[in-house]
């Protein structure tokens, strides 16, 4: 193929998944809002088109054509960076996340997972640098339990990811999942939780959404931000919260593997699908039935249990591995 039609349709692409993703992330907003009404036993949104379908897309042009107004007393270029670098991490965490077979939202890294969690520390700095740049007491504060909280769950994260890479023998997410003939759920059951609890705690979501308690910080890290900029906060927490679903369905839950995606890769796609949402109904639930623990709770509950219970996990999987080979 030519290489002046090769790049145009690389960009076509591009942009196709990345306004795909956006699209996603602002119906997720719509369809917490409307699960949420319904366990709370009151009304989602209902008014804005069929259903309250174009709500999402109300919020999105309100948000768009409010006043972009930049304090005096910030630090201008980390302020101005750190939404871009927030939404910029996530959408390219999708990049190695195989959907269907042969079928993924870019291209496939023999060190995708390393490639993931590198990418996961830059989201975490671009939190932080929204809070600390915006030189208030209250996003300060936000900021710093940001990195104490990063710290505390992402080594958590990482012990429970060596679990699969020990099984599978790669790091590529594509090879984990063609070596899922049974779900890493069913052979790793405390990797799963330790990751999948772990998860929660990096999206910033309840009962872990210390960095950002409106009752306690007024909002926190975010504090200083509107209209745009702070859209794009918004967007990258529920980006990251479709990715931690798409990467635990990748990881643990067999992918897109179910009855036909092999020869369909089209019906492997609905199958991918259909655990993420299911994931992503649990996110939701989540913030429904349970209350924001305490600082050190959390702080508590990420070096005394789940770091131990990772470790324990691990050593386990690699003796049983080595003792069955």
């Amino acid at each position: 193929m030519s290489p002046w039609l090769f790049w145009p349709l690389i960009t076509i692409a591009m942009v196709v998944v990345i306004l795909g993703l956006i699209l996603a992330a602002g119906f997720t907003v719509f369809g917490e809002r409307r699960i949420l009404g319904l366990l709370q036993n009151r009304y989602g949104p209902n008014q804005a088109g069929p259903f309250g379908l174009l709500q999402a897309i109300a919020d999105a042009v309100k948000l768009l054509t409010k006043e972009y107004f930049l304090p005096g007393f910030v630090d201008q270029k980390l302020y101005k960076l750190a939404p871009v670098l927030v939404v910029v991490t996530v959408l390219l965490s999708f990049v190695v996340v195989p959907i269907g077979k042969g079928i993924s939202f870019a291209a496939d890294f023999n060190v995708g997972l390393l490639f993931i969690l590198g990418l996961s520390s830059l989201h975490v700095y671009g939190i932080f640098l929204g809070g600390w740049s915006s030189s208030t007491k209250y996003t300060v504060l936000g900021s710093i339990r940001t990195i104490a909280q990063l710290i505390s769950y992402e080594l958590a994260m990482g012990v429970a990811l060596l679990g699969v890479v020990l099984l599978s023998g790669s790091f590529s997410l594509e090879d984990i999942v063609l070596k899922q003939d049974i779900a890493y759920i069913f052979l790793q059951p405390f990797g799963f939780i330790v990751f999948f609890i772990a998860g929660i705690a990096e999206t910033n979501r309840l009962p872990f959404d210390l960095p950002e308690a409106e009752n306690e910080l007024a909002a926190g890290f975010n504090t200083e931000y509107g209209g745009m900029p702070f859209a794009m906060f918004f967007l990258g927490e529920y980006l990251g919260i479709i990715f931690i679903s798409c990467l635990t369905t990748t990881l643990y839950l067999g992918g897109w593997h179910g009855p036909w995606a092999e020869s369909y890769p089209l019906v492997g796609v609905f199958w991918f699908a259909l655990k993420t949402l299911a994931l992503l109904f649990f996110f939701i639930w989540m913030r429904a039935s349970v209350p924001r623990v305490r600082w050190d709770q959390l702080m508590s509950f990420g070096w005394k249990y789940l770091l131990p219970l990772g470790l324990v996990n691990i050593i386990a999987t690699a003796l049983i591995s080595a003792l069955w080979m």
